[in-house]
Order: structure tokens, then C-alpha cells, then sequence
């Protein structure tokens, strides 16, 4: 498909979006090595230095925090200096902390280089990424390329677990970290290579679009001052209810899912006495149906309320976390297999109807904004994590981890169902309806005809 001089496109056989798509989501997946490798890693590490679970999950909280906070900054700057640019950056700082990992020999340097270093790189190619190339490159089909593209992550979880899991055990924990720098360097030539910013960059519109939405993103997409885009977004969406129940809801996500289970299931599992290839082959069918249910939630928010489905999605969640504690020992039960594909199902499944959310509640700046709500989701999974590894210090078990992340889930669920569509502060237009056809678009009801 192209463009022709009067502004109308010629149809080839495959819009260029969905190659733009298949680049993001292998360098989605390229970068995942990281997010499956604490998990994996906290045992070993413990027994060769002796450090506490708690001192462990330090370098995960730093790690996590960095990785949430720099999301709404790389959002801009993608818009600045390019998404290819960025991401092929953020791919290397990963290989370079992860890989000199293999060198530490005290507990700072690996605050340093698994929190900060590859804090810093995942946080640059994180969740917003995803965002900018579903709402950059599609207006049809943007609710399920978002879901397919937040599965990368999960599809990288489902690839590398086992793997790093064996490694460790056979070879030991720096193997692992080099395939997980390996695996983040091979994907960069495809990034330079695919990984296009603009429709206009192969003169295009997106996907189901017109001239106007692409006009619309050259008034919005080259930010002069990165920063002060991203801050100043920042500071009108906090005038809003509708940005901090966004935010506190992704928070209690983070907690549960990266915070909690992605960090501390595995080690559980083994207190429990269950193998650590076994419990990493738990966390691998996690990935596989988290696929499954994040592609079905793009579908399902192109097509109901996004404020019901994050509702019902926070109550599931909670009900498995109860159950958790009884399904955990030396052997899988058919209940543990349950407990996983359900959790599975709900992992990040959250995370299309709250990019919906985004963009119906702020407009042409919901891609930043949903950054800074993701920071919220980082900053969520690492105060779980790091309060699950103390718990487990002081008391001896998750127990408690497990009951109070799920009583913060029915939390999440009453807050998302009271999300409001437009919640205008003082002297903020909202923003124009869109089309009729265009998926997800806000609507003008009563409230906003009362900000007017």
C-alpha cells in the first residue's frame, strides 16, 4: 500500500504496519531474557553469596522501579529522536548489564547493573513501546495488535524460563545471564532494519486510517523537549481522578504479577520442595496462556467496556492468589495446573483496556500518559517484591504475601470500575470525538458536555 499524489493509497497485498508489528514484538521478545531471569537466578545467587532473599530482591525493585519510571520518558523520546533509535539503545544496555553481571562479587554491583544498567534499557522499550506502535501505525485493529505486541514479553518468558532454568542448574547462573545478553544483541540488526517510527516513513497511512490521522501525528510526534513533554503530561493528567485510579489499579497489577509471582514463585516453590526447573516450567505455561488471554483482551476492549473487563480481570486474579497457598508443594497437582493457566489467562491481560483508557481519557498525549501509569504499574511491582522477599525473611514463608496481594486485588477491581471516561480539571478542553469507526474512540457524553 502507498500513497499517490493526491492522497489516496493503492492497496499491495500486506499494509507495511504489520511488518513494523512482527519487528516490535521480536525485539518484545529479544528483550524479555531479562524479565525471566530473576526468577530463575534468586536461589543460585543465595547459595553462592549467602545474600538474603530481601538483599536479592533489592536489585529486582531497583530494576523494576527504572524500568517503570523511564517508560513515560522514552515515550517522547521515541517521538524526538526516533523508535528505532531508542529501542536499538535500550536492547544494548541490556546485553551490557546482564553480561557483565557474570563479574560481580558484592551485593551493590548488582543493584548496579541489574537495576540501574538494564533498568534503564527494559524501561526504554517497556509496555509504552507497544502503545506507541499500536496507536502510531493502526487505527483498525489497534486493541488487538496491543495485545498481541504485550504477549512479546510473554512469549520471551515462555522461550527463555526453561532454558535459563537448565542452564543455571547444569552450567551455573552466568551461562544464563550470557544467553540473556546474547539474546538482546541479536535482535539490534533487526530493529535498524524494520523497526520504522512513521507510516510517512514508508509513505503510508496507518493501518484503517486517513490523511487526518496522520496529519495528527505530525502535530503531535516531534516534541521539541522530550522531557518537558513528558513532565508536562504528567502534571495535567495528575489534576484528573481518572489518572490516579489508572494508576493505582496498574500499581496493584505490577504488585501481583512482576512484583509477586514473576520474582518470588519459583523460590517459593522451591521452600515448597519443588525442583527449579519444575516451578520454572510452571512459569513458562504462564506465558503461553498469557498469549492467549492478552490477545483476547485487544479483541474483547475493541469491543466492550474496558472498565468492566479490568474489573473482572482484578477479581480473578485475587481469587487465584487466595488459592495459591494450598496448591504449593513437592509435586504438581492438577489444581497447580489450574491455578496456572488461569493466572496465566489474567497475567497482562490488564493492559489493553487501560491503554484504551489512556487514549480515551487524554487524547494525543495518552501514550505518555499511559507511560507514566505503567512507572505507577513498576513502582507497584517493586514494592511487592521487595516486601515479599522481607516477609519471607522475617516470617519464613509467602504466606502472607500471597493473602495480602489478594485483598489488593479486590481494591484494583472497585477502583476500575469507577473509572471515568473524561474527568477535565480546570480550564482542560477534552478531545474532539473521533470518527465513528475509529475503535476505542472517546465518546461525548454528559460529563464531557459539562467540561465544555
Amino acid at each position: 500500500m502507498v500513497v499517490t499524489g493526491g492522497g489516496r493509497q493503492r492497496v499491495g497485498r500486506i499494509h507495511p504496519a504489520w511488518f513494523v508489528a512482527a519487528a516490535a514484538f521480536v525485539a518484545l521478545l529479544g528483550a524479555a531474557g531479562f524479565r525471566s531471569a530473576p526468577g530463575v537466578l534468586i536461589v543460585p545467587l543465595q547459595e553462592e553469596f549467602g545474600w538474603t532473599r530481601g538483599t536479592l530482591s533489592l536489585a529486582v525493585s531497583v530494576n523494576l522501579v527504572l524500568f517503570g519510571l523511564m517508560a513515560p520518558f522514552a515515550a517522547a523520546l521515541m517521538d524526538r529522536f526516533g523508535v528505532r533509535a531508542v529501542v536499538a539503545i535500550a536492547l544494548t544496555l541490556i546485553a551490557v548489564g546482564s553480561g557483565t553481571a557474570v563479574f560481580v562479587t558484592a551485593s551493590w554491583q548488582l543493584v548496579l547493573l541489574w537495576g540501574v544498567v538494564v533498568g534503564i534499557g527494559t524501561g526504554s522499550m517497556a509496555l509504552v513501546f507497544a502503545a506507541t506502535i499500536a496507536n502510531r501505525w493502526f487505527v483498525r485493529r489497534r486493541g488487538l495488535v496491543m495485545g498481541v505486541l504485550t504477549a512479546g514479553s510473554a512469549t520471551g518468558q515462555l522461550v527463555f524460563l526453561p532454558v535459563l532454568a537448565t542452564v543455571s542448574e547444569r552450567t551455573g547462573w552466568r551461562v544464563a545471564c550470557l544467553i540473556v545478553a546474547g539474546a538482546a544483541l541479536a535482535v539490534v540488526p533487526l530493529v535498524l532494519r524494520f523497526l520504522h517510527s512513521h507510516p510517512r516513513d514508508r509513505g503510508v497511512l496507518p493501518y484503517g486510517g486517513t490523511a487526518a490521522d496522520e496529519i495528527h501525528a505530525d502535530t503531535t510526534g516531534r516534541p521539541s523537549d522530550a522531557v518537558r513533554r513528558a513532565v508536562t503530561a504528567l502534571r495535567e493528567a495528575a489534576r484528573t481522578r481518572t489518572f490516579w485510579a489508572l494508576a493505582g489499579g496498574f500499581a496493584i497489577c505490577g504488585a501481583t504479577t512482576n512484583g509477586l509471582i514473576g520474582t518470588h514463585f519459583i523460590p517459593a516453590a522451591h521452600d515448597h520442595g519443588m525442583g527449579q526447573t519444575t516451578a520454572a516450567g510452571l512459569l513458562a505455561v504462564v506465558g503461553v496462556f498469557d498469549i492467549v488471554g492478552t490477545v483476547a483482551s485487544g479483541f474483547l476492549t475493541d469491543r466492550f467496556n474496558p472498565r468492566v473487563l479490568l474489573a473482572v480481570y482484578y477479581s480473578l486474579r485475587g481469587v487465584g492468589l487466595v488459592m495459591l497457598p494450598g496448591m504449593l508443594g513437592d509435586s504438581l497437582h492438577p489444581s497447580m495446573i489450574g491455578f496456572v493457566i488461569v493466572y496465566g489467562l489474567d497475567w497482562v491481560a490488564t493492559v489493553p483496556p487501560t491503554v484504551a483508557l489512556c487514549r480515551e481519557a487524554f487524547g494525543a498525549t495518552g501514550t505518555i500518559v499511559f507511560g507514566w501509569v505503567f512507572a505507577s504499574h513498576q513502582i507497584g511491582a517493586a514494592i511487592g517484591s521487595g516486601a515479599a522477599g522481607l516477609l519471607r525473611d522475617s516470617t519464613g514463608s509467602y504466606t502472607v504475601a500471597w493473602f495480602g496481594a489478594a485483598g489488593l486485588c479486590v481494591v484494583a477491581a472497585a477502583v476500575s470500575i469507577g473509572v471515568r471516561r473524561w474527568d477535565a480539571p480546570v480550564g482542560v478542553v477534552p478531545p474532539p470525538t473521533p470518527p465513528a469507526d475509529v475503535p476505542n474512540a472517546p465518546t461525548r457524553t454528559s460529563e464531557t458536555m459539562v467540561a465544555d
